[in-house]
């Protein structure tokens, strides 16, 4: 890369060094020194080389030759006396340049610089002295860094729409952040803050409110404007999260709209009456009588506005509060997902899980202890390959034990320990030594552990999110690779007295909507495995499973 480099330094500045040649006459000492013409890009945690020519071709070995930055004083590389001074040199750069020699005795001299930093960023000035005569050159030098991948999470309703935050760290120079509809429609109207570290990387956070619940995902993209180098991430919006239109909104507008009328005409008649006062003395009685019918109409619906107004408010400040407890997952189940009849595969199963007769509960077989010697889950006995579909999962003693929920690939390795994670065919939340969050942990959790999750599994969209049934917030979500294949649920303990208990509650036709506050769910009521839970939306594969027994699974 660095001879790619040198040689297309060469190649732009053949046909300067034809034209700046020494005048005749001048004297031989005399040189002029050229630096790249444009700017040079690094990437971040690279090296980088800043390249000098001197014309006409002379040797520099004996040379002065410095490297620095807006001041003569802040050097980055000096060489004299055909060596390297230190003296002058900025503490940032001590131990990270080094001088690029195997061109000197051509003109050609360049500074290498290691483990290129954000700081690095901007102008240098090569300068070269040979006795008391010296010359120098400006190059620019572009350092370019790609950092995480956008996190979008959802905050909450905001104003008449749900509010959703893309947050990713890392980047350099500060980058740009697009917010995408599915038809790739740009939304222009989002707010956006940026904040750098220590080391000089941007931080961004870019906050969107989307009103159009038909949406359905809404994507953040985040641009490196040197690079142009893109990470995007999606995220699914359930239309239930939309606040909904009061009808009282409507029926006070058009009450409005009525007493403004009323108010006009009644403007636009008493001036009538009044310009037509002298001649129509006779008819002031009626005229009063009128005035005083309009003035209680007025000051009826005046009232009745009023009273429509405080019970809009009272109504509004109701569906806020019942709103942070959604019952989110009621109508969605009736609309876009099918409730899924999971049952377990006890061939799939760790030889330290017990399996309930009914095939929708696991936990120890004995006494549980932390260990170190494995990983202890099973699966489900159906493989489930398209579609929407969603289940509920209770969790007994959640907050003193490990344990972990969510899909998994046919393929994965479940052989003594393993970590999950999406890179290994497993997305999956958990808790692990107290904290909930999702597995791998990234850094962020979830401070109540829940006691109730939903998993919902959008095939069609390459999307697994899960909920807290017990107060319909959002969790987590993730991407799946479009190459995820058949997928499973999956359910791991670690330790602790716990259980996992598939609720049978969303296994068939609902009837009436679920309330808020779940009731425990019955492992009592019979699973269907015919596909009776599932619509024709969602495949199912029941083939057997890799592993397949307790021998193949113990550690």
């Amino acid at each position: 890369m660095e001879n790619c480099c040198r040689g297309s330094l060469l190649s732009h500045l053949s046909s300067l060094l034809l034209l700046l040649q020494v005048p005749a006459g001048g004297s031989a000492e005399e040189f002029m020194v050229i630096g790249p013409s444009e700017p040079i890009v690094a990437v971040l945690g690279a090296d980088v080389t800043l390249p000098c020519l001197v014309s006409p071709t002379m040797d520099v070995e004996n040379m002065e030759l410095r490297w620095f930055r807006s001041k003569f004083s802040e050097a980055v590389f000096i060489y004299q006396n055909q060596r390297e001074q230190r003296e002058e040199q900025l503490p940032q750069y001590r131990g990270r340049t080094s001088l690029v020699k195997d061109f000197l005795t051509q003109g050609e001299a360049a500074v290498r610089i290691h483990n290129v930093q954000a700081f690095d960023n901007g102008l240098y000035t090569c300068f070269f002295r040979m006795g008391i005569f010296h010359e120098e050159a400006g190059l620019e030098l572009k350092v370019a860094g790609v950092g995480s991948a956008p996190h979008v999470h959802i905050t909450g309703p905001e104003e008449d729409g749900v509010q959703v935050v893309c947050m990713a760290s890392g980047w350099f120079p500060n980058p740009q952040v697009q917010w995408r509809a599915p038809s790739g429609e740009k939304f222009l109207m989002f707010s956006e803050t940026q904040a750098q570290d220590a080391e000089g990387l941007f931080t961004i956070e870019a906050t969107l409110v989307v009103r159009d619940s038909s949406l359905g995902n809404v994507t953040c993209s985040v641009l490196n404007p040197i690079l142009g180098q893109e990470k995007a991430m999606a995220i699914y919006i359930p239309e239930p999260f939309f606040p909904r239109s009061s009808p009282w909104k409507l029926a006070f507008m058009v009450i409005l709209t009525a007493l403004m009328i009323l108010h006009l005409g009644a403007v636009f008649y008493i001036m009538r009456e009044h310009t037509a006062k002298l001649q129509e003395m006779q008819e002031w009685g009626k005229l009063h009588r009128d005035k005083e019918e309009i003035q209680q109409i007025k000051e009826e619906a005046l009232k009745a506005r009023d009273e429509l107004q405080a019970d809009l408010d009272w109504r509004k400040s109701v569906f806020l509060a019942a709103l942070k407890k959604a019952k989110l997952y009621a109508d969605w189940r009736k609309e876009n997902f099918q409730a899924l009849t999971v049952s377990l595969d006890p061939e799939s199963a760790h030889s330290r899980l017990a399996v309930s007769d009914d095939k929708t509960s696991v936990t120890f077989k004995d006494s549980p202890k932390c260990s170190e010697d494995g990983v202890y889950s099973v699966l489900s006995h159906e493989g489930i390959t398209s579609g929407c579909c969603y289940w509920e999962v209770e969790i007994r003693n959640a907050e003193r034990s490990e344990w972990a929920l969510g899909v998994c690939r046919r393929d994965v390795e479940r052989k003594g320990w393993y970590w999950e994670s999406p890179e290994k065919g497993f997305w999956v939340v958990g808790v692990y030594d107290n904290i909930f969050g999702s597995l791998p942990a990234n850094g962020e959790h979830i401070v109540s552990i829940p006691q109730r999750v939903g998993v919902f599994l959008d095939l069609n969209e390459g999307d697994v999110s899960f909920y807290n049934m017990t107060d319909g917030s959002h969790l987590f979500s993730f991407p799946l690779a479009s190459s995820s294949g058949t997928l499973f649920p999956y359910f791991r303990l670690r330790s602790g007295v716990v259980s996992l208990t598939i609720c049978s509650g969303v296994g068939g036709p609902m009837q009436t909507p679920v309330p808020v506050n779940n009731p425990p769910c019955s492992s009592e009521e019979p699973v269907s495995l015919s596909g009776q839970g599932l619509s024709s939306d969602c495949g199912v594969d029941e083939s057997p499973l890799l592993p397949s027994g307790p021998e193949a699974m113990s550690p």
